[in-house]
């Protein structure tokens, strides 16, 4: 965790000194109209059902949400499964979604993004007690190790093409549904390593101190954003409302409040 509050420390003392926000009147005005958003619940603090009453929270929900507000909308809130989850809102089956989605080249050819909300580093998340990996070539060495991966998200393509030998089939990488369902085999011992993001990385460290610990030096650096159908009219709007909630404040503070201060607490 200290080691994310020095990366967002930089941005937080340069927006003390940011030139006056935006005035929010000069923000489009959606009139009322409703936002079809879809998010997967399983990614630990972006979005997760809250383990008290189960309902979806996170910081994606909060700035999604937020932009709502902002650019006078409504948001109706939908589940959906990682895998189709890009395709469902290429086709416009939704407005937007938001599921810790990494910004790169390949899915910029199929879908709209945001500017980012936020830029991570990836890492090894481990057990606390681990001591074989520290780093790639460590892992990449000892064919015992196994990694745990959801497919099609960049930390499945980060382990099989920057760590192993860049076969997609290679048996050294476990596949799971969800993110946090590889966590909880990392957990369990079913496997041995997962590559989280370094905001993923301080969620599951902090709601479960004692049993992971992130390792090695950052394997790459990767914005995330929101998804929008191609040639969205939603895609301006929600750029502008993202770049007042930077220049005033408020996204660093859901960053801190989901990131520290809820894992904290929890």
């Amino acid at each position: 965790m200290k080691r994310f509050a020095t990366l967002l420390a930089a941005p937080l003392a340069a927006l003390a000194f940011a030139a006056p926000a935006i005035a929010q009147d000069a923000l489009p005005d959606l009139e009322g109209r409703t936002i079809s958003a879809v998010t997967e619940n399983a990614y630990y603090p972006l979005n997760f059902a809250d383990p008290m009453t189960g309902e979806g929270i996170g910081l994606e929900y909060d700035l999604v949400n937020e932009i709502a507000k902002r650019l006078n909308a409504k948001v109706e809130w939908n589940l959906g499964a990682w895998d189709v989850m890009i395709e469902a809102v290429r086709t416009g089956q939704y407005d937007v979604g938001a599921d810790g989605i990494t910004i790169t080249d390949e899915r910029e050819e199929q879908i709209d993004f945001t500017v980012p909300f936020i830029t991570v580093e990836q890492y090894f998340l481990v057990r606390a007690d681990e001591d074989r990996i520290t780093g790639a070539e460590s892992f990449s060495e000892n064919e015992e190790l196994l990694f745990g991966a959801q497919p099609g998200t960049s930390a499945f393509y980060t382990a099989i093409y920057d760590v192993l030998d860049g076969d997609e089939a290679n048996p050294r990488v476990k596949l799971f549904e969800t993110f946090g369902a590889s966590v909880q085999a990392l957990k369990s011992g079913d496997v041995d390593a997962v590559i989280a993001d370094q905001a993923a990385s301080a969620g599951y460290i902090g709601a479960d101190p004692g049993a992971f610990k992130q390792i090695g030096e950052a394997i790459k650096s990767e914005p995330l954003g929101l998804i929008l159908t191609p040639g969205s009219d939603l895609v301006a709007p929600f750029d502008a409302a993202i770049e007042q909630m930077k220049a005033d404040g408020t996204l660093d503070a859901m960053i801190n409040k989901w990131f520290f201060e809820y894992g904290e607490g929890a």
